[in-house]
């Protein structure tokens, strides 16, 4: 009792929010829809927490809801469709302050939290490891999130930034409160809260009157520009916060660069037909843009600062001669040496910004001119001169504010930001080459050869100092647009510098050849120099993306023989020695399910650490292999907490240097927030250290030596996954017409038209699930509350093991429990699992079910997922020890607690709504209600795709 209590008095700030945001939500709809509308949404509400309580009459209930939903007029749906999905929003807003504030009341009480770099560093030392080994590690380390434009994010940017002025204003408020509460004497208080609650009634005002979905489909310039906010609003500012929060705890002043932001959007063209040559150097542009125009910001105040006199202090001779140079004679800054030597950075800043845009807008100094930056280091050089002279000549206190930044902004984002990776599938190479060879008239037909003579063909292409293009040729629109991509990805490199543009992901990489196609269109556009085998080398990493279950399977083999080839482990080492293997999560759970998925991953990093180890003694010198985890937003995708992901990889594979997609609706859920974001970027790092540093099962070593886990632990992983992955496929692929089921179940044919990415939702027209993209196929089912690919196939998995295991069922269910225990991996599996099951619904689901033509179809698939359902719930129970879903996970059962009652109108509604419009109405408002219904159900389930 006195835990529950406890417990409730935790809440009660949380629960103060929801009411206050409720409440004026509320009274805006009033003042804007009127009383009638109000009392509408109030009664839909109360229906629908009846019929999930079972209050009463539940059919009564259930009834009564279908009856008044079934009468609604279009304009009456619109708006209580954005009612409910508006609560949702707030209601997100309100959990996030939450989350702040819990994790500041554990650290004032010094509790270091799971996930923080304090945390991270207090089990560290208690591990035994030493200070000096975590900075050895953090100087190999390379640590990257990178922004995808997958579409799964479904709120508009306004809305998102009218949220973000919400959640500050929280926050606000909550300090107000902590002020009154501490001094009551201060008279000026309660009129700061009213001023604050009526500026969160205005933004909600704004977010009412503010149409929510978007009236036309994103371009790619325009992901390009929403990603690039958040580098204005979140991570110029916390990145280098970070780094000076590790470098202060571990008393290490100038850690080298170890975490670095990546980019996908403008360079990934995989099934995107609007991303090309144009829109690579776009994006390019506008993320120097970003990046220079922030570094002016900051040298212009930092000129502000540094009004140093030197008839007051000293100055170096270095210092004098950078301020020399600057050709000012103002007599107003005659004794100001930094100031005149920040009028120099700021002109060739300003100089290579006008480069980029002839007609940028410079604002101080335009009358001095310099050459501009060629590279970043010339730029951090001068600023090294300022912080230099600083320090000796009593300004440590001035170098280390501003400019301690500043420094550190330009070694983390150069003139770059961000790395641009670029991305296209290996059918579309084998396409441009074939097309090339035939028009040089060296082989006719490519497409036909088998794999050694594909190499063989294309290790003598690349030996061929002469260029395979011919100009001039009158090449197929596909080859001449792949080409332009190279030549603008040169451009690139050469403007913007190598680390601009380093990584090249080969999608549906199936064999050795498609790594090779890559090389010879690099050689083409000159971006690999240098005569092959002798001299090769390339800035460029070729990355082969490991996506289904087979071709990760095959990967290691793939990676073996393709670094047998002669003149491929020299090029690497001679290129900066670094191999990025990119990992597919979604398709492969589409593929196989999510245990045959998550294990193939896991077998497949452990074996591709032990080849790069045999060949880094093979060639005597080091082989950095970086594991690039294509995560989503749904656990179906690869998504969950990144914290337990990352120590939940093998043991021995991440090795410092990691990374991992940011996608969707994860990418504002993260970092729309600077204080949220800083704990995620915290989080990354600390699972990084601890899961390079620290035993991967402490306390426990079974093995035969060659992998730290238990042989028993890995045996029951593979019998789990085969059996999870023959259920699976049994109904997913077994049953005839389980697709059909799958688009009329789901609203995944109207998530389709809604405008929220650049790319097309299927890779070919149709309604087969092979060519359907693993993000609307996980879309759908969270839509339609049966979350299928993030939990389907464990209860089975867990019921033939156990009836089968050779020692009985008893010893099955302990060794069960033991890896629940002891075994990250299969820890965060299972907590994942039990995650999603709890984000499931079947009652709910079996609404959906409902619009499937097929009756028979209907029950027999929903027969055979619900049946599966149950098995699951009862295989967790038995491996967890409680029924209890979230048993684990307090915060997230408090908030599906509080949401639940406001989720489930918009299913109600969206399923009416469903039937409706596939019944032939044509009111658009109906449209519009099921493209909002469908935004509200992904922000209250917090993931999408």
């Amino acid at each position: 009792m006195k835990n529950q209590q406890v417990e409730s008095d935790k809440e009660k700030p949380l629960l103060e929010d929801i009411r206050l945001l409720g409440q004026i939500l509320g009274e805006v709809i009033r003042e804007q829809e009127g009383e009638d509308a109000y009392a509408l949404i109030e009664h839909i509400r109360q229906l629908a927490v009846a019929d999930r309580r079972g209050q009463g009459d539940r059919e009564g209930a259930e009834g009564q809801l279908e009856a008044l939903l079934h009468g609604l007029t279009g304009d009456q749906v619109v708006t209580v469709v954005r009612a409910f999905t508006y609560f949702s929003h707030l209601a997100n807003l309100a959990e996030d302050r939450h989350f702040l504030r819990r994790r500041e009341a554990h650290e004032r009480r010094g509790e270091h939290s799971r996930g923080s770099i304090a945390g991270a560093l207090d089990r560290l030392a208690a591990a035994g490891v030493g200070q000096a080994d975590i900075v050895a590690t953090l100087e190999r380390a390379y640590i990257s999130p990178v922004l995808t434009a997958h579409p799964t994010e479904v709120q508009r940017k306004s809305i998102l930034d009218a949220e973000k002025a919400i959640a500050g204003l929280l926050g606000r408020r909550e300090e107000l409160r902590q002020a009154q509460a501490r001094d009551d004497d201060d008279a000026r208080l309660p009129g700061y809260l009213r001023e604050t609650e009526a500026a969160i009634r205005a933004r909600v005002t704004q977010l009412w009157q503010t149409r929510m979905i978007r009236n036309a489909r994103l371009t790619v310039q325009d992901e390009i520009d929403n990603a690039l906010s958040y580098y204005e609003s979140t991570f110029l500012a916390e990145v280098p916060a970070l780094y000076e929060g590790l470098e202060d705890r571990l008393d290490a002043p100038d850690l080298p660069v170890f975490f670095r932001m990546g980019q996908w959007i403008g360079g990934d063209r995989d099934g995107n037909p609007n991303v090309s040559a144009a829109s690579l150097r776009y994006a390019l542009q506008r993320q120097s843009r970003v990046a220079l125009r922030h570094y002016l910001a900051e040298v212009h105040a930092l000129g502000a600062e540094l009004s140093l006199s030197e008839r007051r202090v000293a100055v170096s001779q270095a210092l004098h001669d950078l301020a020399q140079s600057s050709g000012d004679d103002s007599e107003r800054r005659a004794d100001e040496p930094y100031r005149r030597a920040l009028t120099v950075v700021y002109a060739r800043l300003a100089a290579r910004l006008r480069t980029l845009l002839a007609n940028e807008n410079i604002h101080p100094h335009e009358s001095v001119t310099r050459p501009p930056y060629a590279t970043v280091d010339e730029f951090l050089a001068d600023l090294r001169v300022i912080e230099t002279s600083l320090k000796t000549h009593y300004g440590g206190a001035l170098a280390a504010g501003r400019l301690r930044g500043l420094i550190r902004k330009a070694q983390v984002f150069g003139f770059h930001l961000a790395t641009l990776d670029m991305r296209q599938s290996s059918d579309q190479h084998e396409a441009v080459i074939a097309e090339l060879l035939r028009a040089a008239d060296i082989e006719a037909h490519y497409e036909t050869l088998d794999e050694p003579a594909r190499r063989d063909l294309l290790l003598r292409t690349l030996a061929d100092p002469r260029p395979l293009t011919i100009p001039g040729h009158g090449y197929g629109d596909r080859t001449r647009g792949e080409l332009d991509i190279y030549a603008a990805a040169r451009e690139v490199v050469d403007t913007h510098g190598a680390q601009a543009l380093r990584h090249y992901i080969i999608s549906h990489t199936e064999d050795v050849s498609d790594l090779l196609e890559v090389l010879v269109l690099l050689k083409e556009a000159r971006i690999l120099t240098g005569a092959w085998p002798a001299s090769a080398r390339t800035p460029v990493i070729v990355v082969p993306l490991f996506e289904t279950i087979g071709d990760l399977r095959r990967a290691p083999a793939i990676m073996r023989e393709y670094y047998a080839l002669p003149g491929i482990a020299a090029m690497v080492l001679r290129s900066g020695a670094e191999q990025d293997v990119m990992l597919g999560y979604s398709d492969s759970n589409k593929d196989g399910g999510i245990l045959t998925s998550h294990w193939e991953l896991y077998v497949a990093e452990v074996a591709l650490a032990r080849l790069f180890t045999e060949l880094s003694a093979q060639y005597g010198a080091p082989l950095r292999l970086r594991m690039f985890h294509g995560r989503g937003g749904a656990v179906g995708r690869g998504g969950g907490p990144s914290y337990e992901a990352i120590l939940a990889q093998p043991p021995g594979t991440v090795n410092a240097q990691i990374r991992l997609t940011e996608q969707g609706e994860v990418i504002a859920s993260k970092y729309a927030n600077p204080e949220i974001a800083r704990r995620n970027l915290e989080t990354l790092v600390a699972a990084t250290l601890e899961a390079t540093l620290l035993p991967a099962v402490p306390g426990r070593d079974r093995s035969d030596g060659s992998h730290p886990v238990g042989e028993d632990y890995l045996a029951a992983a593979q019998a789990l996954s085969d059996a999870g992955m023959a259920a699976y496929r049994d109904v997913v692929y077994g049953i005839p017409d389980f697709a059909a089921y799958f688009y009329d179940a789901t609203p995944v044919r109207e998530i389709a038209e809604l405008n929220i990415g650049s790319r097309p939702a299927a890779r070919k027209p149709g309604r087969r699930l092979e060519d359907l993209r693993a993000i609307p196929w996980g879309f759908g089912w969270g839509q339609s509350r049966l979350t299928l690919p993030g939990w389907f196939g464990l209860g089975s998995a867990v019921d033939r093991y156990v009836a089968h295991h050779p020692d009985g069922a008893d010893a099955a269910w302990r060794l069960l429990r033991e890896m629940h225990q002891e075994w990250p991996f299969f820890r965060t599996l299972v907590a994942n699992i039990d995650m999603v099951l709890a984000k499931s619904d079947m009652n709910l689901a079996r609404k959906y079910s409902t619009l499937v033509e097929d009756r028979v179809l209907a029950a027999k698939v929903f027969d055979a997922i619900a049946a599966e359902w149950h098995r699951t719930v009862a295989a967790l129970a038995g491996i967890t020890g409680s029924a209890d879903r979230l048993a684990g996970n307090p915060g997230l059962a408090r908030s599906m607690r509080h949401r639940f009652p406001y989720i489930d109108p918009l299913h109600h509604i969206q399923v009416e709504l469903l039937r409706r419009w596939r019944a032939g109405e044509t009111d658009e408002r109906i449209q519009t209600a099921i493209h909002i219904s469908i935004n509200g159900i992904a922000a209250a389930l917090r993931n999408s795709g």
